[in-house]
Order: C-alpha cells, then structure tokens, then sequence
C-alpha cells in the first residue's frame, strides 16, 4: 500500500496523521486545500511510485488557491510526460507538515521476526545513518532508549523551537509496536517523515508504505 492508501489504513488504526486527501482535478484540490487551512503540500499518488521527491512528484508550501492549481497542473503534467506508462490514482492534498522529521519503520528478520527502526529524518538519515532497533514488541524502557541510542539525540532534546514532545514519540513507538502485533499480515511498513513539534502537540504522519502479506 503506497499513498493514501497506506494512509487511511493507519488513520483507521487510529494513528495521527496529516490530514490529508486525494484529489482528481485541481477544482476539487483547491476546495480541499481551503477546506485544511494554508499551507498545504501536494504530491502524486501512484501505485507504481514509491520515490515521490525523485519523481519530482511533491510542491510544499503552497499558501494559496493560485499556487494549488499550478501546482496541480504541473505535477499532473510532468508525471503524464515522464511516465506515460504508469498509473496516477491522482494528487494527494496534505496539510504542510512542521517539526523535526523521524522515521519509524518495521521489517521482519527470519530467524528473529518483526524489528522495530526509529531514526532521524530528513536530511539526517541519508547523512548520519542515525537509527536504533529493537524486537517487538517493546516496552516503555525500550521506547525510551531507541530516541537516547542515538547520535543525534540532542537535536530532538534541545530543538532551537523549544521543547520537543519526547513522551508523544514513546506513545508513538508503543502504539506501533502494538500495531505490530495485532498485524502479523503487515510484513514490512516505512513511516517517513514523522513530524515531532514543540511539547504538547503530539507527532503526525506525513507518508507511509506498507508491504502485506497476500
């Protein structure tokens, strides 16, 4: 499951999310871009797309209904042109993410079944490499010391914003753990970005990927 797919599932798991939705022409992406509030980003929903950023398949930071209906058209039509042999379910309309970008992730080892990753985003895991693993399921400790694991830990710790919501990345990693394991069918899964801001404010899910069993 790729897109919004792949969101919804996880919003019916009762995980936060971006709100988000898809849009078929760039009428129906400017009434929901007004409709979640400015800014808004948008980017192609497509099953045979996994890279959206190296389709050059995303425009952030869109602050009003001109710059939506451009950037409809423009994404619509690069995708069309670049990749005529591919599927566009259409255009995901999501509000603008903020924070500190993390990623949460699962895949399963064969001897040791499902393992849990937590690391930093963004910029910072293609650089650092900076990622912390654990079995699921975990527990509150385990939560706790995958965010200290890692080299850049004081970034979450001493954000220039402000406090960052450590205690909603705990609940976070439980509640996937869990996740986990009432999903057995769920073979691998990629949350990246998660978006962590100032505390009191929770995380919420940007995009996701998700592998089933079939």
């Amino acid at each position: 499951m790729l897109g919004i797919n792949a969101l919804t599932f996880l919003e019916k798991e009762g995980f936060p999310l971006l709100k988000s939705y898809l849009a078929q022409n760039e009428k129906e992406a400017a009434s929901r871009s007004l409709e979640i509030g400015y800014p808004v980003t948008l980017k192609i929903s497509s099953p045979d797309m996994i890279h959206k950023t190296e389709a050059r398949g995303i425009r952030v930071s869109l602050k009003d209904e001109i710059e939506v209906r451009h950037a409809f058209r423009e994404l619509v039509d690069s995708f069309s042109s670049s990749y005529p042999e591919k599927w566009l379910d259409g255009i995901i309309v999501q509000k603008q993410g903020s924070g500190i970008e993390v990623i949460v992730g699962m895949l399963k080892d064969l001897q040791f079944g499902p393992v849990l990753m937590f690391g930093l985003g963004g910029v910072f895991v293609e650089a650092m490499k900076d990622v912390s693993f654990r079995l699921i399921p975990i527990n509150a400790s385990d939560a706790k010391d995958m965010m200290e694991e890692l080299k850049g830990y004081d970034i979450l710790r001493r954000s220039r914003s402000g406090p960052i919501d450590l205690p909603a990345i705990e609940d976070f990693l439980l509640q996937f753990s869990r996740f986990i394991v009432l999903h057995p069918e769920v073979k691998e899964i990629d949350i990246n970005p998660l978006f962590i801001s100032s505390l009191g404010s929770g995380v919420q899910i940007c995009d996701a990927r998700i592998k089933v069993v079939k």
